[in-house]
């Protein structure tokens, strides 16, 4: 499938070679993709558009924790452990991402899973984040259980992976477009050391007539296809209200609206040897991609980032004193650069590879057209 870049979408920075967070050396991905069932939502019936998102940032065969901090632009969102890993400085474990009422699930069998991969802790507090689905799935429903935890995890891999409608990416919409999973990475020149920094995204967030691609406000010029209700679904009360900028006419809304509310997960990762006071400041700026998209961090976006090292092998916290690296604190701009430019085409990604699909409550949401978005970048002389 192309991506972004392969249709002459410009962005800044030298990609890895698999444009992916996967560039990181031993850092797997996993997925575990529910989808079935359609019409009325039936709570614990359907439809189901959710998933399990894992990363294990050192892969499955090593254990040893990361360096690693997060960082909210809005946080109307939940990502578990953040109070340790604030306290600690160290990511233990896999990170997975889900839909909002699957966090609880995610977490309990992330802690099972850990403990028969024999991870030798006194306890655990698993990293698990979320975005809803809850326009597009049954959310009520529980229907991620622990076996597609295990499954996302077990089926964790190097190499490609997919992108758009797919782990806990699967009901999710992004600029009021089919989004979900994107990825990207960037590689730092020779004198800033040949460092990867790779980005994974879970989008769910903003408002169409606010997207920005290349810098050119194209919303606007987009709003003819909208998300909208389908099959004459009546909906109670209060699921209606959720549902109502789409089935009204949106210019006579109030401006309370939610228009532009959702969310979205970044995970920055780098092989370059960042300590957590460092790692935390890399965790504010995929706000800054956000940004150049469009996204405001609406009122109630869960806009929450976590980023890692995959560097200094040994960080042990018993035992002798030890050495580790740490990379030149006034040279951090040029991986700033790198982690807002792969967080900015790896939500690009997640738009070019969402498929147009119908959810629950024959909730209809679009493809972005790739070809008006090529003609309007065509216009500024800007396809590449």
């Amino acid at each position: 499938m192309k991506r972004a870049r392969d249709f002459g979408i410009p962005f800044s920075g030298r990609p890895g070679p698999l444009n992916a967070i996967t560039d990181i050396v031993g850092l797997e991905v996993g997925y575990s993709t529910l989808w079935e069932g359609e019409g009325r939502v039936e709570i614990g019936r359907g439809p189901v558009r959710t998933g399990v998102t894992a990363i294990l940032p050192r892969g499955r065969a090593d254990r040893t924790p990361c360096y690693g901090a997060w960082a909210a632009l809005n946080g109307a969102g939940e990502m578990t452990g953040t109070v340790w890993l604030e306290e600690r400085g160290l990511c233990e474990g896999p990170f997975l991402i889900t839909n909002t009422h699957a966090v609880g699930v995610v977490r309990d069998a992330a802690i099972q899973w850990m403990r028969r991969q024999g991870y030798d802790c006194p306890f655990a507090l698993p990293i698990v984040a979320e975005t809803s689905d809850g326009l597009f799935n049954d959310m009520d429903g529980s229907h991620v259980k622990p076996e597609h935890v295990f499954q996302a995890l077990d089926d964790a891999r190097g190499g490609p992976i997919a992108e758009g409608n797919v782990g806990g990416g699967a009901g999710m919409m992004t600029y009021e477009y089919k989004g979900g999973t994107g990825t990207a990475s960037r590689v730092l020149t020779s004198d800033q050391g040949s460092y990867t920094v790779g980005v994974l995204v879970q989008s769910n967030y903003g408002e169409r007539k606010s997207l920005r691609i290349a810098g050119i406000k194209m919303g606007e010029r987009l709003a003819d296809d909208r998300p909208s209700l389908r099959g004459g679904v009546t909906l109670p009360d209060n699921r209606a209200r959720y549902y109502a900028r789409w089935t009204q006419d949106a210019n006579q809304l109030p401006d309370q609206t939610g228009a532009g509310d959702g969310s979205i997960i970044v995970v920055v990762a780098t092989d370059a040897p960042l300590l957590p006071h460092q790692l935390k400041r890399l965790a504010k700026r995929p706000g800054l991609a956000i940004g150049r998209l469009g996204g405001v961090g609406a009122a109630l976006s869960g806009d929450i980032f976590l980023a890692l090292s995959t560097a200094n092998a040994d960080v042990s916290e018993d035992g002798a004193a030890r050495n580790v690296q740490q990379y030149p604190n006034l040279n951090l701009t040029a991986l700033f650069e790198a982690a807002i430019d792969a967080t900015e085409e790896a939500i690009v990604n997640s738009m070019v590879a969402g498929e147009a699909a119908e959810g629950a409550n024959c909730f209809y949401v679009p493809a972005l057209p790739v070809d008006r978005v090529l003609a309007l970048l065509a216009e500024h002389a800007l396809l590449v």
